[in-house]
């Protein structure tokens, strides 16, 4: 046996070590040479700089490098283009409550200094993503990194703010929007999470103005308001037009309680007259839907609060309190006053913000808004079109449609120091606004826009800008773009996807990508979404020190199919680590067995193989033909079961096995063949492998005595081979491992072990089958260690011997001394069940003449095949009981 580097057990840690440094200084990772290849792009979805990566970064980008991976080995001019996002939001708030626990708060420091802080935060975390993509192994192109806040996507943004408010896309209003009281920002509607709070229907009293005014004999009304503390923003009290009931109160006036002012009595459609008592107040500054009452009436808009939700002058004695504290004093004072009628506890849907947690408060502001209505149909009419996205799964195609049909306009402006500042100036003595990519000529006499743009404004321009864009004439835009994959979560189809495709058809013309997969969330065993709150979340970077990256990459390439969700459990890992584990002895026993001159390449002459051998390599192409298939269909669970299955069961468990013999026999000839299927059938496999588990594939190829490449990341990837394709072989062989099978099944419901001489007896009237069982003779005896071996058409099958029908053939075993008659019988029996039910279920199929008629003829002509064959095996084991019942 060769020495080789290669102990006998898997060591993740050794395998892994120094590895993705060499790639790297090798340069693997780089786009091809070969400017005719076919390019093939992906961009990564850009992690924010937040902190550290987490189990779905880790699964997002693991499914990324499998398929540029692949791509590459298929010969692909592959780029896989890294990079982050500044993600202004929630990057401003770690830092914020970082400086917190240091007393200082962003004011304190002023813009210049904050922004200081958080380019400091962002390098620092930069590094730990650098750190985590390696130990994944993720085979990215440095070289073409980005950032969102670096220099060339600055400026593909400050061009597509420029444009959009050109044509008439980008607007500034004062509307009332999603605010943030402690990031004291906005936020677009997405970024609003609804939960279910506790909260009261406070029944109010509205006096008349006119005290000789009476409704349904009371001197008020009766409104329901949830939160009384905007009650000093109320400007009218509405009623619907056709409503009977308060048609002679319209025009008339109320006073507001507490804040003594007059309001009127008005007619609008927007109010429900079923819900409640039909009367309701209106906000403007406060409520979106009382905001269009209000310019529909031309109403005073009053806003009651601060950007932090404490109360304002308008508030009156309330002034300076917070938004709860003021709520629960008011209460109090309506109680005292005799204006309230009744509190009524409530569990309602409140938005918070997705970022910080708190209550959003719908609150009047002047914001910048991006018209989406057109943006919209352009991204919809795109995908009635040859140059369409495809979704994988195709039903998120209709998430995307929904929101797309439906969209508002999106407010893009953030009241935040870290971003992109917004391209507009003031001018200081005529307030005149200019917004332009550069700044005006005479900027000592203008001030910028303090606020900067959503997050997700830069982010949507991510395939193309990354490119180059929008210099058209960029080298990797011309080359590569669209992009072929994005990979990403369903849980930012809204934020991202949508808003990566009407940008991108506005601005590029094209799609942004040809392909997006979809994948779900990474779940704890019990179903629940990890979180800090309940203490579940799972660092993948624990999981990799335990188990090895190629075990974590395997068990998210293989957990679950695309869109659904995938629960993260210690027993898989246990079982992705045995994977592996077998594997590397597989292998090692393999390598351990070749010549110094084995090559990994076929013997020219096929027809000399044994049945074993021939069988294998067309097991070998079954594998290569399906794994590429479920590759292009992203199929990767399937692909990794195809893999699973041939690995362990069809080479591990049986094909080395029974090279066994020849190895350690003298014939050199018989001995030199099978070594160069071996060297074959693994150098394939690890191929197949190499894009799952990178780094115990390519530490096991370069242990080969002569690897067919320097490494497998450049590798070939298997191909099909039609002359290796040999069904006859593998129905042959097949028929070997079913008698293997049945009378090691014997043995073990007989109590019978290996050790125990038993002779085996071989019923069959296919000439074929008998020539396959005395041509593997040998084979028999390695696995089932008879004592003799009999094959003929006219066995008398012993009364006192147990029995197994496989294809074609009965398989006795007697055992005098074992057996018991009625427990054979009985067994036999629910033998009987099982075909019976089998029988009936093909019968049942092949009746039904929308299957006969619609089915392919090879597939039919199977289960008719699969129909007579279960027949047999029923007629064969009914007979065999009723001999048994004649020895009883």
């Amino acid at each position: 046996m060769r020495d080789i580097d290669m102990p006998g057990k898997y060591d993740a840690k050794a395998v892994e070590a120094g590895r993705y440094d060499k790639w790297l200084e090798d340069q693997r990772f780089a786009p091809s040479a070969n400017k005719k290849a076919k390019p093939y792009s992906v961009v990564i979805p850009p992690p924010n700089v937040t902190g550290k990566l987490h189990l779905g970064h880790a699964w997002d980008t693991t499914l990324q490098d499998m398929i540029i991976r692949q791509k590459r080995m298929q010969g692909y001019d592959t780029v896989w283009v890294p990079g982050m996002d500044h993600a202004g939001i929630a990057t401003q708030a770690k830092v914020e409550q970082r400086l917190a626990k240091e007393g200082v708060s962003r004011y304190d420091l002023g813009r210049e200094k904050f922004i200081d802080q958080v380019w400091a935060w962002k390098n620092e975390y930069a590094d730990t993503i650098h750190a985590q993509w390696a130990k994944m192994g993720l085979s990215l192109d440095y070289s073409r990194e980005r950032f969102t806040l670096d220099e060339g996507l600055s400026d593909a943004v400050k061009k597509v703010f420029v444009d959009l408010y050109n044509k008439g896309l980008i607007y500034r209003g004062e509307y009332i929007i999603n605010w943030d009281p402690k990031a004291r920002t906005a936020l677009s509607d997405i970024e609003v999470i609804h939960q279910d709070d506790e909260g009261a229907f406070y029944h109010v009293k509205y006096p008349f103005t006119d005290p000789e005014q009476t409704y349904q004999g009371q001197h008020y009304i009766e409104i329901a308001t949830t939160r009384p503390e905007t009650m000093f923003g109320d400007v009218a009290i509405a009623v619907h037009p056709s409503d009977e009931r308060y048609k002679e109160l319209v025009g008339k006036t109320v006073t507001v309680p507490l804040v003594n002012r007059q309001v009127p009595i008005i007619a609008d459609e927007y109010v429900d007259p079923e819900f409640g008592s039909g009367m309701v107040k209106i906000t403007p500054a406060h409520d979106p839907n009382d905001f269009l009452v209000g310019n529909r009436h031309d109403l005073q808009r009053i806003n009651t609060m601060n950007e932090d939700a404490t109360m304002n002058e308008a508030a009156g004695k309330y002034v300076g309190m917070d938004r709860f504290a003021a709520r629960k004093a008011m209460v109090a004072d309506l109680q005292a006053g005799d204006y309230m009628i009744a509190v009524e506890p409530i569990v309602h849907s409140v938005g918070h913000s997705e970022r910080t947690g708190v209550q959003v408060e719908s609150r009047l502001s002047t914001q910048w808004f991006v018209k989406m209505k057109p943006l919209a149909q352009a991204a919809l009419d795109m995908q009635k079109s040859d140059d369409r996205v495809d979704f994988f799964p195709p039903r998120f195609e209709e998430t995307f449609t929904r929101w797309m049909e439906n969209v508002h306009d999106w407010v893009i402006s953030r009241q935040l120091w870290w971003g992109h500042q917004i391209p507009a100036w003031y001018h200081k003595d005529t307030g005149e606004m200019y917004v332009g990519e550069t700044a005006p000529a005479d900027i000592e006499n203008w001030v910028q826009d303090p606020d900067v743009l959503d997050t997700w404004f830069s982010s949507a321009l991510w395939p193309f800008s990354t490119m180059g864009w929008p210099n058209e004439d960029a080298a990797d835009f011309k080359r590569y773009f669209p992009t072929d994959t994005l990979v990403t979560g369903y849980d930012i189809i809204f934020f991202w996807v949508a808003r990566m495709m009407f940008q991108s058809k506005e601005f590029t013309g094209r799609r942004p990508f040809k392909n997006v997969l979809i994948h779900g969330l990474i779940r704890d065993e019990q179903g629940r979404k990890m979180s800090k709150s309940l203490g579940n979340g799972i660092d993948p970077m624990d999981v990799i020190d335990q188990y090895g990256t190629d075990a974590l990459r395997w068990f998210l390439a293989t957990g679950s199919t695309p869109g659904l969700d995938v629960r993260f459990s210690y027993a898989k890992m246990d079982a992705a680590w045995n994977f592996i584990n077998k594997i590397w002895n597989a292998a090692r026993y393999v390598i351990m067995n070749l010549a110094e001159d084995t090559k990994a390449e076929l013997p020219t002459d096929l027809t000399s193989l044994s049945l074993a051998d021939k069988w294998i390599l067309s097991r070998l192409n079954d594998t290569v033909e399906k794994v590429t298939k479920d590759f292009d269909k992203f199929e990767f669970g399937e692909a990794g079961r195809a893999l699973y299955n041939f690995i362990w069961n069809d080479f591990a468990d049986w094909y080395i096995e029974m090279t066994k013999e020849t190895l350690s026999g003298t014939d050199e000839t018989a001995k030199e063949t099978v070594q160069a299927v071996l060297a074959y059938v693994l150098d394939q496999t690890l191929r197949l492998l190499h894009p799952i588990m990178p780094f115990v594939s390519e530490k096991i190829f370069l242990e080969m005595p002569q690897p067919s490449a320097d490494s497998l990341v450049t590798a070939r990837y298997p191909t099909v081979h039609p002359e290796l394709s040999n069904q006859g072989a593998e129905a042959d062989f097949q028929s070997l491992v079913d008698l293997i099978t049945a009378v090691r099944t014997i043995r073990t419901e007989a109590n019978a072990p290996m050790s125990t001489p038993v002779d085996v007896l071989i019923r069959t009237n296919d000439a074929n089958l008998e020539r396959i069982f005395k041509d593997n003779e040998d084979y028999i005896t390695r696995f089932v260690r008879p004592k003799t071996v009999t094959i003929a058409s006219d066995i008398v099958a012993p009364a006192l011997s147990m029995s197994k029908v496989i294809t074609g053939a009965e398989v006795f075993v007697p055992l005098a001394e074992l057996i018991n008659l009625d427990e054979e019988i009985e067994r036999l029996q629910g033998e009987i069940k099982k075909f019976a039910n089998e029988v009936k279920r093909s019968e049942h199929k092949l009746a039904n003449d929308k299957f006969v008629s619609a089915a392919p003829e090879k597939v039919v002509k199977a289960e008719r095949e699969k129909l007579a064959d279960w027949q047999a095996k029923l007629k064969a084991t009914e007979e065999r009981i009723a001999e048994l019942e004649a020895a009883r």
